[in-house]
């Protein structure tokens, strides 16, 4: 019977060992499930969508291949015109070749959906989905007027993108709300073959306790043989024993009889039968004091189960901290060369508006005379402050506006810098339209998280203490008429340098300084209501980027007299000297910090940029 134990034991170990090294080998689940997918489509986009990158937990790993070959030419039919003696016709250069490089190439890139088919627009392109019931991508074809896009590699809208040649191989862990976009060259089909890869959770936890289980039964069938062997040995020894003298039983004594009533109620329980009955007792008691408790007498309130509240969805916003980051390194690298190479074209890239005209008649006055400074360049590391714009529940608006605050790491005496970037639509870049320099003593209010952003103000909202129009109204008549402008109360005067240089007291010092043969006229105006660029801050207030241009016209007085012209003047005019006038106009960037309406508070000027822009002879 002993063997039989250990043989059992043993049997059993074999069963749990083996059936939990299975498990993990020749019986374990698949750890990965790949969909692919092959296309036969003259579209130049595809498009997976969110949705179907999560038709399964995990990561999404994509393998792309390209190098679809364009179809070849027909070849030409044969010429009847004869082929003169001696002479051999010499082959077409052949440039399949360069075909097949040009469709090798293959990019990828994922965003927002709205944005990728914002960015896609009227192109026709393919739709990837999940059919849950076949459990596989599938995809449609969508109609649309164009048949080529441009180049998607580089572009601001992406989270990420990726290039590669022939095949690409990426991985990426996106939520349902992000798509992915596929395109060869944006004039080519786009890649023909992919496929998508999800991990599978393929952990087996039984495969443990039946190892473990096996193992303690094979250590539990060793004991069970081993004490087998010892009984076995045991039985194999000498039997003969000394029989022992019978012994006589020994007479009970009889009972003291006592009557029942004699008897104690409760007397020392003897015996292992009267120990269990006390045992019983407490158990007993117990067992009714929880039935008790749940008898209507004594029943307890049931503790509610708390509910978890959704959590609040975070908000569309223009750009993430990343993006910002990457989109401002791009542009101060660009920037950068565009400064070394006086190369205006480059800088429109990445400048426009204001910053852009600036830096255009910047790079005429240094190529007129080198000795001339050069702007401040624009860092491109360094974020310190990224406020992007708030986008609405659809998401697909545009123009989109970033503000962000850089400072430059190589030279910490150079102030801050405050910049202003539009996108005008999906498929430009983000443009740097104000590029401002902060006051010494600027104190910049608090604003919103990168991730949630803020949304942008009109140039007539009735949300502020005053409307953006007339802040810029207001200070335009400050810089020309002083405490006697309308307006002029609704300014702080602390910390605001931009007045001290150009201000009433400024120009009358310039008029001061002409010669009795010249005289100095000054006018200014706000360009348009379209560059005021305006984003709200966490009080309710906002900050506020306006573009005033000031006027300077000098103009002799006497006959016969001339002004001269200098520096930069000189070098935008062509002038030196001029006996009709020189007119010169300037420049000016400026960062308003806004109140909430109601509040008290004045109108603060937190950074300005002036620069020469223009200059001519009067006409």
């Amino acid at each position: 019977m002993r063997f039989i134990i250990a043989i059992v034991f043993f049997v059993v170990a074999v069963l749990g060992v083996g059936l939990g090294v299975a498990q993990r080998t020749v019986l374990a689940p698949p750890d990965r499930v790949t969909s692919t997918v092959e296309l036969d489509s003259a579209l130049t986009v595809t498009v997976i969508d969110g949705s179907a990158l999560n038709a399964f937990e995990g990561r999404q790993t994509l393998a792309i291949r390209g190098g679809v070959v364009a179809p070849p030419e027909p070849e030409p039919e044969p010429s009847d015109v004869p082929v003169e003696t001696g002479t051999e016709a010499q082959p077409e250069p052949d440039d399949g070749e360069e075909q097949i490089a040009q469709t090798d190439r293959v990019v990828a890139a994922y965003g927002r959906t709205a944005d990728v088919i914002a960015w896609v627009g009227s192109a026709g392109y393919t739709l990837v989905t999940f059919d849950a019931e076949l459990g596989e991508l599938v995809t449609q074809q969508v109609s649309g007027a164009e048949r080529s896009v441009p180049d998607p590699a580089g572009s601001d809208l992406w989270f990420d993108d990726f290039t590669g040649e022939g095949e690409l191989g990426i991985t990426v862990n996106v939520p349902t709300d992000v798509s992915l976009l596929m395109v060869s060259d944006g004039e080519l089909p786009a890649p023909q073959e992919f496929s998508v890869t999800w991990p599978l959770d393929n952990s087996t936890p039984f495969s443990s306790w039946l190892i473990l289980g096996g193992v303690g039964s094979l250590i539990l069938g060793l004991f069970a043989l081993l004490w087998a062997l010892l009984h076995m040995r045991r039985q194999r020894g000498p039997r003969r024993k000394t029989p022992k003298t019978p012994k006589m039983p020994k007479v009970p004594k009889p009972s003291r009889y006592r009557p029942l009533s004699a008897r104690p109620l409760v007397g020392r329980p003897k015996g292992r039968r009267s120990a269990r009955r006390i045992a019983l007792v407490p158990g007993l008691l117990v067992t009714g004091l929880v039935v008790s408790a749940c008898t209507p007498g004594g029943a307890v309130m049931p503790t509610p189960t708390p509910t978890v509240s959704a959590e609040p969805e975070t908000p569309a916003v223009a750009a993430s901290l990343r993006q910002i980051e990457r989109i401002i390194a791009r542009i101060g690298d660009t920037v950068t060369r565009a400064d070394a190479d006086l190369d205006a074209g480059l800088a429109a890239t990445r400048l426009a508006g204001p910053a852009l005209q600036l830096r255009e008649a910047n790079y005429e006055v240094r190529t007129e005379n080198a000795e001339l400074g050069a702007l401040l360049p624009i860092p491109s590391s360094s974020v310190e402050i990224a406020l992007p714009q708030r986008l609405p529940d659809e998401g697909s608006t545009w123009p989109r506006t970033i503000f962000a605050i850089i400072a430059d790491p190589e030279d910490e005496t150079r102030p801050p810098q405050a910049l202003m970037l539009v996108q005008e639509d999906p498929r430009s870049q983000y443009r740097v339209y104000y590029a401002l320099t902060l006051e010494p003593q600027a104190v910049v209010p608090e604003l919103a998280p990168p991730s949630l952003g803020s949304p942008p103000l009109g140039a007539n909202t009735p949300l502020l203490a005053v409307t953006p129009t007339d802040v810029a109204a207001s200070y335009s008549r400050l810089l020309l008429r002083g405490d006697e402008a309308e307006g002029f109360d609704l300014f702080d005067v602390e910390g605001d340098s931009l007045r001290t240089q150009i201000g009433r007291e400024a120009k009358q010092a310039r008029r001061d300084a002409l010669p009795d043969t010249a005289s100095i006229e000054f006018t200014n105006r706000v360009v348009d209501d379209a560059d005021l660029l305006s984003l709200v801050t966490l009080d309710g207030g906002a900050i506020m980027s306006a573009y005033l241009t000031e006027t300077e016209t000098v103009t002799p007085t006497q006959s016969g007299a001339a002004v001269n012209a200098s520096g930069a003047v000189e070098a935008l005019s062509g002038r030196s000297q001029s006996t009709r006038g020189i007119i010169a106009r300037y420049g000016l960037q400026i960062l308003f910090y806004i109140p909430p309406v109601g509040s008290t508070e004045q109108v603060r000027v937190l950074g300005y940029t002036q620069g020469l822009v223009s200059a001519e002879e009067v006409p």
